[in-house]
């Protein structure tokens, strides 16, 4: 028995808006503030801010391909990240916090689109748990290629404070920042859809 799947194409306006989301994660790359920390340099950018109010304005699905859109351009040589681009950037210990901005586009589309009752409180929720997926996929990302695959070798206190603490209370921030900003914008995407 032939089972049949349905997909659905993305609208020309939906195609439209995950362009511009993924042009302004590229764009937050370089708004940003270099850590100097050792063995590998942080960034602070805005990239969570955009991703997360990805999320949140178009959904877990459409947030996500946006990420995904930014992601690919970057890997196929547009310097789109805050240290390049290109394929090689999959072997850097940092790329676990770009590619964890998928699932922290997903999360909070998910989560808030649960809270209609207090959007708002559910819109916060949903981007602090969105962060702290980026956090979670970016800190094991940085143990496990810098142990394992370019031998440069980090204990797990060391992935905490280079990876987390410094950043994390501003990211906190922009995660609040970006929900409120998203009830804002709600109902002006909502009608370009």
């Amino acid at each position: 028995m032939k089972t049949m799947t349905r997909t659905r194409s993305l609208s020309v306006r939906e195609t439209a808006l995950c362009g511009l989301f993924a042009a302004l994660i590229a764009a937050g790359a370089f708004i940003r503030i270099d850590l100097p920390v050792q063995p590998f340099p942080m960034h602070f950018t805005l990239q969570i801010f955009f991703s997360l109010l990805a999320g949140l304005l178009l959904g877990p699905k459409l947030g996500a391909v946006s990420v995904g859109i930014y992601l690919a351009v970057g890997l196929m040589g547009v310097p789109v990240f805050a240290a390049g681009g290109g394929p090689a950037y999959l072997i850097r210990p940092t790329f676990g916090f770009l590619a964890g901005f998928v699932p922290a586009a997903w999360l909070a589309g998910k989560i808030s689109r649960a809270g209609r009752s207090h959007p708002l409180r559910w819109s916060i929720a949903a981007s602090v748990i969105g962060m702290m997926s980026y956090y979670l996929a970016g800190m094991v990302y940085f143990y496990v290629v810098s142990n394992y695959l370019i031998s440069m070798p980090v204990t797990w206190w060391m992935v905490a404070v280079n990876c987390f603490f410094l950043t994390a209370a501003g990211d906190l921030v922009l995660s609040i920042l970006a929900a409120v900003l998203a009830q804002r914008l709600k109902p002006a995407v909502g009608q370009m859809r």
